[in-house]
């Protein structure tokens, strides 16, 4: 295969090489190339730009990325079922594709991007539905900001996809993804893609969703913030004075209502009524004790 009109229909590499999805792999294969299209559309302009693709599967998407003309690809497959299939992608489209077999929540993107590029970086994926959340958090929870990464395009599952734009306007979805989305990106959903595009169907529907990194978020140590989230969110019916009781950072108790005093936030408030600066603030006051 020497052209790119030279690869055979998704459905057919599908059969040849025998990859029924796997449920525990969280895949669902999306043979639509006018979606696969639009997705990586949605991700580009792609030109001199290195495109990561987390559990590309058969290659549906990474064949989109390509012809919207990626500099290079990088898909990180877990699945080694599928390898054959991305293979002979990497054929059509000569030094475009680098394959690596391997889990995404393990790989040090920023490092494997460095080895083989040297220009603008950016991720886009269907992401499979038992990692995303995953994937996500651990990407914004990152040390170094900005990141490696100029644009996150990602599927997810619609009320996942919702979760990670609503502000305390959407109480009942406003949370601790939420909350790290909104402090260090723009995030906003960008289409929705039915349950009947994918083979097989999942029971919900997807959503494409588009983060663009700020690059001055207010200084916060990540991880402290997702700590307190977890926390405040993980007991949403109460009040913080009694939900963060039990938080501690590095080994260490807090003065809840010591700390809830110096950020200026009533104990007896609930965690979907808390903005986002509001947690970051507390964030802060925490990290410094």
């Amino acid at each position: 295969m020497s052209a790119p009109d030279a690869l055979p229909p998704l459905r057919d590499v599908v059969s040849l090489y025998g990859l029924a999805a796997k449920k525990s792999l969280g895949q669902n294969f999306l043979y639509d190339l006018n979606l696969t299209g639009r997705i990586a559309r949605a991700a580009g302009p792609l030109e001199n730009v290195c495109v990561v693709e987390i559990g590309p599967g058969p290659g549906g998407l990474t064949r989109a990325l390509l012809r919207e003309g990626a500099g290079l690809v990088i898909a990180i497959e877990r699945d080694e079922r599928c390898l054959p299939a991305l293979e002979d992608i990497a054929r059509a489209f000569p030094h475009r594709l680098h394959i690596i077999h391997g889990d995404a929540l393990s790989a040090d993107l920023k490092t494997i991007v460095s080895q083989y590029w040297s220009g603008p970086a950016r991720i886009c994926a269907n992401l499979p539905y038992n990692i995303g959340t995953a994937l996500l958090t651990q990407w914004l929870e990152s040390e170094i900001w900005p990141p490696w990464f100029d644009k996150l395009t990602l599927m997810f599952q619609r009320e996942v996809a919702e979760r990670i734009v609503a502000t305390p306007k959407e109480r009942a979805d406003y949370g601790r993804l939420g909350v790290l989305c909104g402090w260090r990106t723009q995030a906003r959903i960008l289409f929705d893609v039915p349950a009947s595009a994918f083979t097989p169907p999942p029971k919900v529907t997807s959503s494409i969703v588009e983060l663009i990194p700020r690059a001055m978020p207010r200084p916060c140590d990540g991880h402290v913030l997702s700590l307190i989230t977890q926390s405040a969110f993980g007991q949403r019916r109460k009040m913080l004075r009694q939900s963060l009781k039990s938080l501690s950072i590095k080994g260490k108790a807090i003065d809840v209502l010591g700390v809830l005093s110096e950020a200026g936030i009533e104990p007896t408030r609930r965690a979907e009524e808390i903005s986002i600066d509001d947690f970051v603030r507390l964030a802060q006051i925490c990290q410094s004790l």
